[in-house]
């Protein structure tokens, strides 16, 4: 008779497989940086989070917070239904027009998730006689969708367009719609996409064009409109923007940003929004809020984007590697094993700076790093001090363990 395991044995198996052994060298994960920050305080030590996405540092911002409190007094905490079968508050659709407004599509249309925006509109749009061509370092989100769609499956090297041009020619006319995805700034690099040659390959192999906005909302552009703005391309010849309001916008949520007649079509059929509760009431108003003190605040984006150009070029100075970073936003510094990012990790904790580990999760297995997010309220020396502090980390040699160098999960 076959033996079969209970959940749990086969959850603590997986676990061990997964990478508990990355533990052995101490968990910074899951860190209640609420607590730490004033455990901090109360010892008069300085704590900063390089670990957080509040790239304009509108989190708290007492406007952000009055208007979340006065939403929760006038329509209460939840949507209680979707927005479909149970009605929607008006809130919904102002935050979507201001969003569409800003960056310039025809609509918007909001989601409960930044993650599922990607998953359920990807999945929808494609079957079995489509192709999607994705980049080779694309988001989970896309990842997991482009296996669930049914559609066939076409990587090209990352943020080679020639690649990209080549499978085109090459196996185009084989399928019968395709959707090209590409991230407008890389989350784990901090580099951005050819924008005008992607929609100009895109036209030219008559394809769509999906474009993952999460972290490049307030970030690029001279006035945060995103990869568009930066790079001088309409936004209407991108077929569909993606983004989240978990970054800068401060709450959390994804949304779509299309052609109306799309927007019109998803609101009766898209799975994850039909079939999903509403936005919060007290989310779409930290939203609104955030979204327009962007604009009212733009010296929050010219702070940012000095910032984080610091942050790189220091790093570079004292001889740190932070691969192919543009300097806008996402900072990462690599390190050659596992190990040593795990020790430096905690080093910068003992000294006051919140940073975790990236560790062969949702990068390659050879390219640990830690990923900086840099916000407009980091100051100077902020950023000097967490330089310095990388510089007196602890120097390991060699690799970790073998039960430790094969933790991916």
């Amino acid at each position: 008779m076959a033996r079969h395991n209970s959940l749990s044995d086969y959850a603590s198996k997986r676990f061990r497989l997964a990478g508990k052994a990355v533990l052995d060298f101490g968990n910074p994960f899951f860190a209640p940086i609420d607590r730490l920050g004033q455990d901090a305080e109360r010892r008069g030590k300085p704590f900063v989070s390089f670990a957080n996405y509040d790239y304009l540092g509108l989190a708290t911002h007492p406007r952000v917070k009055a208007d979340s409190a006065a939403a929760l007094e006038s329509l209460g905490v939840g949507a209680l239904a979707s927005r479909l079968v149970g009605g929607e508050r008006s809130t919904h659709q102002l935050l979507e027009e201001e969003l569409a407004s800003f960056l310039g599509t025809e609509t918007s249309l909001s989601l409960v998730s930044g993650y599922l925006t990607n998953l359920t509109t990807i999945t929808h749009l494609m079957a079995g006689r489509d192709a999607l061509f994705i980049d080779e370092l694309s988001h989970n989100s896309i990842v997991s969708a482009a296996k669930s769609s049914g559609a066939a499956v076409v990587v090209f090297r990352h943020n080679d367009l020639d690649h990209l041009d080549e499978l085109l020619a090459n196996n185009r006319e084989n399928y019968r719609n395709v959707l090209i995805i590409a991230e407008a700034l890389y989350s784990m690099d901090g580099d951005i996409a050819d924008l005008p040659r992607l929609v100009e390959v895109k036209e030219r192999h008559q394809a769509w064009l999906l474009v993952d906005e999460a972290h490049s909302l307030g970030v690029l552009g001279a006035t945060g409109r995103g990869i568009c703005e930066h790079a001088g391309v309409d936004p209407n010849r991108v077929d569909l923007i993606i983004g989240t309001m978990s970054k800068t916008l401060a709450s959390c949520g994804g949304f779509i940003a299309a052609k109306r007649s799309i927007t019109d079509w998803m609101r009766y059929t898209l799975p994850g929004f039909v079939y999903s509760v509403g936005l919060s009431p007290v989310i779409v108003a930290a939203a609104r809020a955030a979204l327009q003190l962007m604009q009212e605040e733009a010296w929050r984006i010219e702070r940012l984007a000095r910032n984080a150009e610091m942050f790189r070029d220091c790093a570079r100075q004292a001889g740190l590697d932070t691969g192919p970073a543009i300097g806008r936003g996402v900072v990462p510094i690599l390190f050659a094993s596992s190990q040593e990012t795990m020790l430096a990790s905690q080093h910068l904790l003992e000294q006051g700076f919140y940073c975790p580990p990236i560790v062969q999760i949702g990068v390659p297995k050879d390219q640990p790093r830690l990923r900086f997010f840099i916000s407009a309220s980091h100051t100077e020396d902020d950023i000097r001090r967490v330089i310095a502090a990388l510089e007196t980390r602890p120097v390991v040699a060699g690799e970790m363990p073998a039960q430790v160098a094969t933790a991916a999960l």
